[in-house]
């Protein structure tokens, strides 16, 4: 792991992307809430939270870190038959967010895939990807190809 003792801490917040794409008529049942397993969208936005605060457990080189805010936001594309995803992840210390966003954009989307398996082997996850980033030494980030 990458020695942080001697940076500041500063505020810290990335924003990670997802997309599952699926069959019409699977998005129409977790848009009715009656998949098998339950409410797809809410335990994917529990998983995603845990996805971020398990982070460092997952990826060999990521501290553990102190989180002060994790938030899933889903948006159903009707005309692209997907789910978007958005996560954004806060702390204040001395490394970044960036994989914890990610982590949990991946988690949420995985979640949903295991929510509707029984139905719609065929689903895509795609576009995991960091959007932006604040704090920190090296700055700020926005992607340009969004």
């Amino acid at each position: 792991m990458v020695d942080v003792s001697v940076k500041e801490e500063t505020r810290r917040e990335a924003v990670a992307e997802g997309r599952i794409t699926m069959k019409p008529s699977t998005l129409a049942l977790v848009k009715q809430g009656a998949m098998g397993k339950g409410d797809v969208l809410g335990v994917a936005q529990v998983a995603g939270v845990m996805g971020a605060k398990r982070t460092w457990d997952l990826i060999p080189m990521c501290h553990p870190l102190l989180l002060t805010g994790v938030n899933l936001e889903f948006v159903i594309d009707d005309a692209g038959s997907a789910i978007n995803i958005k996560a954004v992840v806060k702390t204040t210390g001395k490394t970044g967010v960036e994989m914890e966003a990610l982590t949990a954009a991946s988690v949420a989307a995985l979640t949903i895939y295991d929510m509707c398996k029984a139905v719609d082997k065929g689903m895509t996850i795609e576009y995991i990807r960091l959007m932006a980033k604040s704090g920190g030494k090296s700055g700020d980030y926005v992607r340009e190809d969004k």
